[in-house]
């Protein structure tokens, strides 16, 4: 009889163990708004046909420090932002708004990077059609 007991009050105590640890560990999540954003999933795979449609699509590039965006039509954007996200450590991810400018390049300084994995994304507005790029860059 005490044998089941010990064998109780052990298996209490290894499972608050690992409650314990499993409510000290960091959990980074792609985004802060997965879920609300996992909603939007048709949403984003209409803008990614979209941009597919395009005679020209952007390119994405690092240069030192920075990503260079080329794209022939910058001039036509009406809003439009640059998601720089890093998957292993979300305190590195970056957001740069986009504008209609001359020209088919821009470049957007990195304030905080290390070497790695990025999932770089564009979004724009032109003609009153969202539009939605993605890449996969290592720097």
């Amino acid at each position: 009889m005490k044998w089941i007991v010990a064998a109780f009050v052990v298996f209490a105590l290894f499972m608050g163990a690992l409650v314990f640890i499993s409510l000290r560990e960091d959990v980074n999540l792609v985004s802060e708004n997965y879920y609300a954003e996992e909603l939007k999933h048709q949403d984003k795979i209409d803008q990614q046909n979209n941009a597919n449609q395009l005679a020209e699509q952007p390119q994405l590039s690092f240069v030192d420090n920075a990503i260079k965006v080329s794209f022939p039509y910058f001039s036509s954007i009406e809003k439009g932002q640059l998601h720089v996200l890093r998957p292993s450590n979300n305190l590195l991810d970056q957001t740069f708004e986009l504008s209609a400018m001359e020209g088919d390049s821009q470049l957007f300084e990195l304030k905080v990077w290390e070497k790695g994995l990025y999932r770089v994304s564009l979004t724009w507005t032109m003609e009153g059609k969202e539009y939605y790029f993605e890449k996969l860059m290592v720097l």
